[in-house]
């Protein structure tokens, strides 16, 4: 499977922006879906995943009620909504998905909040 993350842009802190993840070559609801981002001089960090079938949510603890992942089956694709975006989300965001134990990621889209 090839995943293509896209939304990323400039936001001022406080605003809101809607990543997307898009699937090509097999059907996405079997998979696990996450996004993870990196900072400038950090480690790349979890973010939020959904996981397939039920579709169970997960969120890093700095999320805080902030953003929501969600995922459009027919659309082969996953979304995840920002909220309350504050300068410290700044990053490269991967999408990323698993299914029997192989890993597959996406490139990364760039979020930029200014303050």
């Amino acid at each position: 499977v090839q995943l293509q993350a896209s939304g990323g842009g400039s936001v001022q802190a406080g605003g809101s922006r809607r990543l997307s993840c898009s699937a090509s070559g097999r059907a996405f609801i079997n998979y696990t879906v996450a996004w993870f981002r990196q900072a400038p001089g950090k480690e790349r960090e979890f973010v939020s995943a959904v996981k397939y079938g039920v579709g169970t949510t997960y969120y890093g603890d700095f999320v805080k009620g902030r953003f929501t992942i969600s995922r459009d089956n027919a659309k082969n694709t996953v979304f995840l909504q920002m909220n309350s975006l504050k300068p410290e989300d700044t990053a490269v965001y991967y999408c990323y998905g698993r299914r029997f134990g192989i890993d597959y990621w996406g490139q990364g889209t760039q979020v930029t909040v200014s303050s």
